[in-house]
């Protein structure tokens, strides 16, 4: 009896990322979604540029690569023209929360009906750790090597209370990688998140808390302990916005 396996919606290419990184397990959880939806045939990821930029190699359904940021512009366009496909963006912050700050509001103006995978590990991972737009005050990054300041730097951006605020938005949700139990709650957060595209509501976007132990200048087990004590404080998890509480109301 199999207990345990592979998703079918991942290859068997060995992934790339640094020890400690969660996208692994981020890109599993994706998969298993897609797999539990039997929608494999039926999917298309959109990734930019980033760590996530070599996604085309691990996942079992049409991939495709976008320009810097504009994985939510590409998205749109594919959505539109195929309205029977659930079309996914895998994007970092540095990717969504920078240069791609505009694609990412107005796919929310507009309701456009894709899912939105939004990695937050707080600083720019595959550049080589500079700051991002949601690296924490006072937090180091080759760019800031006495730490964020607000004053200087300005402040880091919410992403999902920013989104859930947008008319377009059906459901926004911030969960973490930090532990087991906020691992299930991320699988629950993405297979909703699909479920929501599939009723045709609307933008939905899950936010997942991240480590980059590399450029954190941590340990795996020290990466996870920040995130959990340093960022979730910060960015705290729950969900944002969800139009379909509304409708059971």
């Amino acid at each position: 009896m199999i207990v345990f396996e592979k998703p079918h919606a991942l290859t068997d290419t060995p992934f790339h990322y640094c020890p400690g990184c969660t996208h692994g397990i981020v890109h599993r959880l994706v998969a298993e979604a897609i797999d539990e939806m039997g929608i494999e045939g039926q999917t298309i990821g959109v990734a930019p540029v980033g760590c996530s930029v070599f996604s085309y190699n691990y996942f079992n359904c049409d991939m495709i690569e976008a320009p810097h940021g504009r994985a939510p512009a590409v998205a749109t366009g594919v959505k539109r023209a195929r309205p029977d496909r659930f079309v996914f963006t895998y994007q970092g912050d540095g990717d969504l929360a920078a240069i791609g700050t505009a694609e990412t509001v107005h796919v929310g103006a507009r309701g456009e009906n894709i899912t939105i995978i939004f990695i937050n590990n707080a600083i720019y991972g595959m550049t080589g750790g500079q700051m991002a737009p949601t690296t924490l005050p006072g937090q180091v990054a080759t760019t800031t090597p006495y730490g964020r300041d607000p004053k200087i730097h300005g402040n880091p951006v919410r992403v999902c209370e920013m989104l859930s605020t947008l008319s377009g938005t059906a459901y926004a949700e911030r969960v973490s990688m930090d532990s087991v139990a906020h691992i299930k709650q991320a699988k629950r957060a993405i297979r909703k998140a699909f479920e929501v595209q599939k009723a045709g509501l609307g933008l939905s976007i899950v936010e997942v808390l991240s480590t980059c132990p590399t450029n954190w200048g941590k340990t795996p087990q020290e990466a996870l302990e920040w995130l959990k004590t340093d960022m979730i404080p910060y960015y705290p998890l729950g969900v944002y916005k969800d139009v379909t509480a509304k409708e059971a109301e």
